[in-house]
């Protein structure tokens, strides 16, 4: 295994309430393709050479099934869990009933990830040059620093037309580093433009030009350092509040207070596609559809005839 090839670890561990069903293994294609196999693909392609799935426990069987196959002799595989009880045992709270959200899930990767690593979503398409950019720059980045990146996007090429969605507001500065990042986790279409929810809860307008996180995010191992005290502070704030979501924005701007790290923003201009809502799988269809018969992909992703 090359050590200079990095990670791609991949967050799957979400419930998928507003879904209404376990998206990340949904498939979108008569292939039988979910949204993951397009990342691992382009990530394959880009010289990605681990995959690490963050998932539950409850759903492993299914996951070795599908993606132990398609990556046999390609890269290795790892799964690590996220699950409720995966915090110190005062906080378990028995009213709670999702994992603790994106900044959780990124602790329980420590063990199992010794690269620079990219983390992504499991039921967003991020696009070929993403992977491409990303890889690039992780190769090329010291594994002992603190030099970390993310893939930005703007909140124009992001949004549902079925519903709200979350993203992460970034403020970048003149030489294109990330100077804060704030989880938006209502942003909404509408008629007369993009709007966001307040923390007041009163709809306001966001520009449709604001440069947005998609949870991709490029970093080196030292990042750990910084979530695990952040994570018990945010614990012992919220023990009685069985709905909070602990994110990885959280820890990047932590990371960005530091001094000590950076966060380069590297741009695609892809336009996304995910699902969020049930209603959002015909679209995906629809692109995916387009997308192999416009040959960016091949037919059959897996088939060893035409990679």
């Amino acid at each position: 295994m090359n050590l200079n090839k990095p990670t791609l670890v991949i967050l799957a561990a979400g419930i998928g309430s507003r879904y209404g069903g376990l998206k990340q293994l949904d498939t979108f294609s008569p292939e039988g393709d979910t949204i993951m196999d397009f990342s691992i693909y382009d990530a394959l392609q880009a010289g990605f050479g681990k995959f690490v799935f963050i998932i539950r426990k409850n759903i492993e069987d299914e996951f070795r099934e599908v993606f132990n196959k398609k990556l046999a002799g390609k890269a290795e595989v790892d799964y690590v869990f996220q699950e409720l009880e995966n915090v110190p045992e005062a906080y378990i709270n028995t009213e709670r009933k999702k994992p603790w959200g994106t900044g959780h899930a990124l602790l329980m990767a420590k063990e199992a990830v010794n690269e620079n690593f990219a983390i992504i979503n499991a039921d967003d398409f991020y696009g070929k040059e993403a992977f491409q950019t990303m890889a690039k720059a992780l190769t090329e980045t010291d594994k002992d620093s603190y030099n970390f990146c993310t893939m930005a996007y703007l909140l124009k090429n992001t949004v549902s037309e079925n519903g709200y969605v979350s993203r992460g507001e970034c403020q970048v500065d003149s030489n294109g580093f990330l100077t804060d990042v704030t989880e938006r986790l209502h942003i909404e279409k509408t008629p007369s433009g993009i709007i966001r929810k307040d923390e007041d809860g009163s709809m306001i307008s966001i520009d449709e030009d604001t440069v947005v996180s998609m949870n991709f995010w490029g970093f080196t191992p030292k990042c750990f350092e910084f979530g695990s005290q952040l994570f018990e502070t945010f614990l012992e704030k919220n023990k009685d509040n069985p709905k909070a979501e602990f994110f990885i924005p959280s820890v990047v701007n932590e990371i960005l207070n530091s001094g000590i790290a950076t966060v380069k923003v590297l741009k695609s201009d892809a336009k996304w596609f995910g699902v969020t809502y049930k209603e959002d799988k015909k679209i995906a269809q629809q692109v995916i559809s387009k997308l192999k018969s416009e040959n960016v992909y091949p037919s059959n992703l897996w088939s060893d005839d035409e990679n």
